[in-house]
């Protein structure tokens, strides 16, 4: 029994369109297009960062001074870190101000973005208001705070004077100086986190808020059992970028405080620039820099141990 020719459309030969480049060439080109794009940012990546990261590396195992070679000394700059009173002190100090930056970021970060989460009129104009601080200048918001907080003339004990309330030499007080700096740190960073966590509570099913108002739940126990849990991804981020920026404070206590007083403010970042560029120790400075580079790592990994049971997979 023969079986009938099978018919083609009209213009289909059944063979392979030569035109059509086989699948192997056209792989080859995409990737040779993706690495012509990419090439640019890579090498400047390299240039850049690397490189400089490479050398600084290199110049923590001299002593270095720019007016003259360096000079291998080995393990010498790490073990006087370890002796080292100040910057033992900047690190307390560090870790003082992430005890009180971090709950206050998270903390009024949140509120404003559930005060904001809203289809009210002019809710929009509000979320730029709160954002505007995060393009502001750091070195110009920190100087306009420091005439701020001024203890004799300032418009903060201006204020509080007012209410019958005498404020404290706000930078001029050892008390008192790093939780100015906590403020003016919070204010200008608190509207980014803010639109962080908005992306996060616009992402929340809106089925569990009906389901929970269906089952009577109040705001409280609607914010405990479905925005919070839902947010534990969100907050993690907003934490871990806190933590790191946190240990890289330097422009608010180089303008407001110049590390004081009493070291009271002063910070690894800022000890790093004192080192390098007013004593010209920079094999030294360049140690300072990859300690505190393994102590950012160190809290980062303990954040993410610690939050791994809380942030969904």
């Amino acid at each position: 029994m023969t079986s009938a020719p099978t018919t083609l459309p009209r213009g289909v030969t059944g063979r392979r369109d030569r035109r059509e480049p086989p699948r192997g060439r056209a792989d080859r080109s995409q990737a040779r297009a993706g690495l012509l794009f990419a090439g640019p940012a890579v090498v400047l990546f390299l240039v850049f960062t690397v490189l400089p990261v490479a050398g600084a590396l290199g110049l923590s195992f001299t002593d270095y001074d720019i007016l003259s070679p360096p000079t291998w000394t080995g393990l010498d700059n790490y073990a006087r870190l370890l002796g080292d009173e100040t910057f033992h002190t900047t690190l307390w100090n560090i870790l003082f101000y992430c005890a009180m930056f971090i709950p206050a970021m998270i903390g009024l970060s949140l509120l404003l973005a559930i005060a904001l989460n809203s289809r009210l009129p002019a809710m929009g104009v509000f979320r730029i208001v709160y954002f505007i601080p995060v393009v502001t200048s750091p070195v110009a918001a920190a100087t306009v705070w420091t005439w701020m907080l001024n203890g004799q003339y300032g418009p903060v004990n201006e204020l509080l004077g007012l209410v019958g309330i005498t404020g404290p030499a706000w930078l001029s007080d050892s008390d008192t100086a790093m939780v100015a700096i906590v403020v003016v740190t919070l204010w200008q960073g608190v509207g980014w986190n803010m639109l962080v966590y908005l992306a996060g509570l616009q992402n929340v099913p809106a089925y569990l808020y009906e389901a929970a108002s269906l089952d009577g739940a109040g705001r409280l126990r609607t914010f405990l059992h479905i925005t919070w849990p839902s947010l534990r991804t969100t907050t993690f981020f907003v934490t871990t970028l806190s933590l790191i920026g946190a240990f890289q404070l330097f422009d608010q206590a180089y303008v407001m405080t110049k590390g004081g007083p009493g070291n009271a403010t002063l910070t690894p970042v800022y000890q790093i620039y004192e080192t390098a560029f007013n004593r010209l120790q920079m094999g030294y400075a360049s140690a300072q820099a990859f300690c505190l580079f393994l102590v950012i790592v160190a809290v980062t990994v303990l954040n993410t141990r610690v939050n791994r049971d809380q942030v969904p997979e």
